[in-house]
């Protein structure tokens, strides 16, 4: 892909010459002359000789990429909002799972800080949030878990100013998440300057029975290696 674009943009007529050009993975975002979309499209095409490579092209006042749906104001100015795909279902981490509430509050602070950094006009940005609050609450999540992070990101700007690099606990353990349990030994880890992550004890595939199950190699009577093949096992 990166030997192909600067073949295309290096030898792209005038006519359809790109201003910009942004890829990730198979995703372009392009600036171009009003009308030249085709043409270029034409160009780029026939570059990959093999024709795996394929481009297609899409015009609009909207266009997404990535997460973020970039929109052609009126004026001929643009703005950004949170891009989902029609498949989007919201569905988000539940609250009532046996996780710790850390990870949950994350969600909260992850969907958040999303609509802080892309979104740029606040009447858009109170919308969004509108809709973070509405698929949370289907999720299970409280009111005041909403709170709490408002309330957590403005204590952790506060200790950040006056907390020094030197006073960081440099050592980490993870341990399983067991509700009543974890927290306990967290308490013991930080009186000997030991800092506690958690993971989730219980999950499907721990649950659930692999959707392969292994053959009995003792029961194949086809292979004829004497050491069995990858395909026994």
């Amino acid at each position: 892909m990166e030997w192909l674009e600067q073949q295309a943009v290096a030898t792209a007529p005038i006519t359809c010459k790109p201003r910009m050009w942004k890829r990730y993975v198979d995703d372009v975002l392009e600036i171009i002359i009003k009308g030249a979309a085709p043409e270029l499209t034409d160009h780029i095409n026939p570059i990959d000789i093999t024709g795996n490579i394929k481009f297609t092209h899409e015009i609009g006042g909207q266009i997404p990429f990535l997460d973020t749906l970039i929109t052609r104001k009126e004026d001929g100015s643009i703005k950004l909002l949170v891009y989902r795909k029609k498949t989007h279902t919201d569905q988000y981490l539940h609250f009532t799972s046996h996780h710790p509430l850390e990870h949950k509050i994350s969600v909260v602070n992850t969907l958040m800080d999303r609509k802080e950094k892309v979104v740029t006009e606040p009447a858009d940005k109170a919308i969004e949030e509108g809709k973070i609050k509405h698929a949370l609450k289907q999720c299970g999540y409280p009111d005041w878990a909403f709170n709490k992070t408002r309330k957590d990101k403005t204590s952790q700007q506060t200790k950040s100013k006056n907390k020094s690099d030197t006073n960081r606990k440099s050592r980490l353990v993870v341990v399983p998440f067991v509700e009543g349990l974890s927290h306990k030994v967290r308490r013991i880890f930080n009186k000997h300057d030991v800092a506690t992550a958690f993971k989730p004890h219980k999950t499907i595939r721990n649950i659930l029975v692999h959707p392969k199950d292994k053959r009995d190699i003792s029961q194949t009577s086809d292979c004829v290696y004497e050491i069995p093949c990858k395909n026994c096992i």
